[in-house]
């Protein structure tokens, strides 16, 4: 993942930013554009089966951390719901835009989260500062690179550093903490880390304890 911080008129865009849990496994967030005006959402979907649709409910919101929501302005490129888009074939990606009002000053994540009747999509915990995401994306290129301990290292530190607040991203970095620390072998630490998050009062902790258990990951 890769992280780029354009300083003009005071916006900002990232890409590929990283998020604690999403519901749909082939939607991305390719890139943010956080603008005085408007915050917009690139996103793109790729289908995998045959006669695959996508749309996008009206009731589609940023949720900030204090709760508060930011609805969708408009969306481009996609069908609003109960109208789909109907893909040709399995691998087809359709690239869409969705756009919200600004985002507040100082607003370190959100949750982006479309509320329907059924095959809703959501992402948690979408980390929007640039240094913490360049920080995680080190991360991963370590456990990426084999090299577990450092990587172990790293996700620890930014744990520890942001628990204090809550932040949204926790349950990513306390997922990947737990994950590595089993690959390793390291069950004490795994189990010790899944009974501090259980207990924690960490964002969503319980739909990121079920992600673990439906993996087979319980302590």
């Amino acid at each position: 993942m890769q992280v780029l911080f354009v300083g003009i008129l005071n916006s900002q865009t990232i890409i590929n930013p990283n998020y604690s849990l999403k519901s749909h496994e082939t939607l991305r967030i390719i890139k943010i554009e956080l603008k005085p005006e408007a915050a917009i959402f690139y996103m793109s979907i790729e289908n995998r089966i045959e006669n695959g649709t996508f749309c996008a409910d009206r009731n589609i919101s940023l949720i900030y951390p204090d709760g508060k929501k930011s609805k969708l302005i408009s969306a481009s490129d996609i069908p609003v719901c109960p109208d789909s888009h109907v893909f040709k074939s399995p691998g087809e990606k359709l690239d869409f835009v969705l756009t919200f009002p600004p985002v507040g000053k100082g607003i370190e994540w959100v949750d982006l989260v479309e509320e329907c009747n059924e095959n809703c999509f959501s992402f948690y915990g979408i980390a929007l500062e640039t240094d913490l995401n360049e920080r995680i994306d080190n991360a991963f290129r370590l456990a990426e690179n084999d090299e577990t301990s450092r990587a172990l290292a790293s996700f620890i530190a930014l744990a520890d550093e942001l628990s204090t607040g809550n932040h949204g991203i926790l349950g990513l970095l306390y997922i990947n903490i737990i994950k590595l620390s089993a690959l390793s072998g390291d069950h004490k630490k795994a189990g010790e880390w899944y009974r501090k998050f259980k207990s924690s009062d960490a964002p969503r902790v319980e739909e990121y304890l079920k992600h673990l258990n439906d993996q087979g990951i319980n302590y």
